[in-house]
């Protein structure tokens, strides 16, 4: 059998028998992350944007648009709600691959759940096995030696790439296609996938919608495979394959299926505890760190903030785009604007949405405190990175002090988790840019108990 025929194996063989409740349970928080950072980017103008256009596009309305509660064709639907899943960037992220699963999957899931009258178990399942699929991709495009994904180092948003084709799975689960049908999807989806990174280091709002386009093409391609169209058996790892074209040969293949079905990526990867750029965290943990220890920003003459090579060019070049951000979102990719945020104030949970507004951006103070930050390489970051994002702030006081922290795990991860109250107030902080919180606690229940829900419509009707 080819990868892609193994893969859709087991996208099969769990359509069929069901994940393991602890399995399941981690699905179902995946599900709630991605619906609290949806309803959070509601009010964002890529959002606003994506729901202009699909209005325009029109067509029979079978899933539901988070934040409205607006009918849309599947399609339609999953381009929407992935792009304000991935839209304030504070989607889970798996390490090593360094990429976002969830915020592709659970869209395209939820899409083809409601067209096809799928229930919470159902949805659970198809969401557990196209994160796997996703992360697995990636995995396959992690090169050991460079310490890096090729994905990355090549300017590719695996996240997108390998999302399409994740959620493609997921989306074939849902729509009652066999394990040869799933593979189709899965083909039809590599043709698909795509994303190009630029806009995290010079501007641009196209990397919000990348999640959105890649559940558009999940269900489209469910939708083709479903009605005859049928992918190649090696779309993977062939010739002109899908590894290939965007990794070359520097490819692992026995990531995509080694203890396939055995030893599961989904319960390790990384819940976000702040609404920006996962490279920034440890920054950000760091300068919380110093506040707590009692540093006064005014105290501030100058901060080094210490990353793995690879990072810095996300979140510290161009350094004069990094220290004046040209836009909320834009300094949500700045490693100097994070620290001063966390040194400065912040809300939620240590920084939040609030840190990310055009007006936050351009706040002289914040902007000042910016201006007095290095981005340098560090070793012991390189040797980290790329299993957790590490860094180091050494901050020189106006008195001539040297003030150090260093953080080597993130939180959110296994080695440093976020515990259930951690999420909940994470969701409940998101959700409440959108509904009441009366609201907010429902659908935590409803979401929580997916596995007995026998009809979605309960759930979707409390995400207008």
């Amino acid at each position: 059998m080819t990868p892609v025929q193994r893969l859709a194996g087991l996208a099969a063989t769990v359509a069929s028998r069901g994940l393991p409740p602890e399995l399941r349970a981690d699905a179902a928080r995946r599900v709630l992350d991605a619906l609290g950072n949806s309803l959070a980017a509601t009010g964002e103008r890529p959002a606003r944007a994506v729901g202009e256009l699909v209005a325009e596009w029109g067509g029979q309305g079978r899933a539901t648009a988070i934040g409205t509660g607006t009918r849309l064709p599947e399609p339609s639907a999953a381009l929407l709600n992935g792009t304000l899943a991935h839209s304030l960037d504070f989607d889970d992220t798996h390490l090593p691959s360094v990429l976002h699963p969830s915020a592709s999957v659970v869209p395209a899931a939820l899409a083809a759940a409601e067209a096809h009258g799928a229930g919470g178990a159902r949805l659970l399942d198809a969401v557990g096995v196209g994160v796997e699929i996703t992360v697995r991709l990636g995995m396959a495009g992690y090169d050991r030696e460079l310490g890096n994904s090729v994905f990355f180092e090549r300017g590719q948003h695996a996240t997108a790439i390998c999302g399409a084709v994740g959620a493609a799975a997921s989306a074939a689960m849902l729509s009652g296609l066999d394990a040869a049908g799933i593979a189709d999807a899965m083909g039809i989806a590599a043709s698909m996938g795509s994303g190009i990174l630029e806009a995290n280091r010079t501007g641009g709002t196209v990397k919000r919608i990348h999640c959105g386009w890649a559940a558009h093409a999940a269900v489209t391609a469910a939708g083709l495979a479903r009605t005859g169209i049928t992918g190649p058996p090696t779309v993977l790892e062939g010739r002109f394959g899908m590894l290939q074209a965007f990794c070359g040969d520097r490819v692992d293949l026995d990531a995509l299926t080694s203890d396939l079905g055995e030893r599961w990526e989904l319960p390790g990867i990384f819940f976000k505890p702040y609404p920006c750029n996962h490279f920034t965290h440890a920054g950000i943990d760091a300068a919380l760190r110093l506040r707590s220890r009692g540093l006064d920003p005014a105290d501030v003459d100058t901060i080094e903030l210490g990353a793995p090579t690879p990072v810095l060019r996300t979140i510290g070049e161009p350094h004069e785009d990094k220290i004046r951000p040209r836009s909320g979102y834009h300094a949500a990719f700045s490693g100097p604007y994070t620290v001063a945020a966390a040194l400065l104030g912040g809300g939620g949970l240590g920084v939040f949405h609030e840190d990310f507004t055009d007006e936050a951006a351009a706040d002289p103070a914040r902007l000042a405190l910016a201006a007095r930050v290095g981005c340098v390489p560090d070793a012991r970051c390189d040797e980290i990175f790329p299993h957790q994002f590490p860094a180091v702030l050494r901050v020189r006081t106006r008195d001539g002090a040297l003030l150090e922290e260093r953080v080597d795990a993130n939180r959110g991860g296994p080695g440093n988790p976020l515990s259930a109250e951690e999420l909940a107030t994470k969701f409940r902080l998101n959700a409440a840019r959108r509904v009441p919180d009366a609201r907010a606690d429902q659908i935590t229940d409803l979401v929580h108990g997916l596995a007995d829900l026998a009809d979605l419509g309960r759930l979707t009707s409390l995400l207008a």
